[in-house]
């Protein structure tokens, strides 16, 4: 297996990586529901994603994008912890 292209994700002690498609899955739904900032992951802002972020967006990308900004929320209000 070659090389995986990775983006800057946080973590709680420093910064941390993920795969490219796993950040811009979570991106797709982020420009949906907020607007687009590539900022976020490129790392120059925040240092990427958090974890909670992370989950939050995939979640809500299950779903038809018509109810991803209503899902987003539901992940947020159900996560403790992160």
């Amino acid at each position: 297996m070659g090389d995986i292209k990775v983006h800057p994700v946080q973590k709680g002690n420093g910064p941390g990586q993920a795969p490219v498609s796993v950040t811009l899955a979570a991106y797709e739904v982020y420009c949906k529901v907020y607007s687009p900032q590539k900022a976020l992951i490129e790392g120059n802002c925040r240092g990427g994603f958090s974890a909670g972020e992370l989950i939050a967006f995939l979640y809500a990308r299950s779903f038809p994008k018509a109810e991803w900004a209503e899902r987003v929320n539901e992940a947020f209000k159900g996560m403790k912890g992160l």
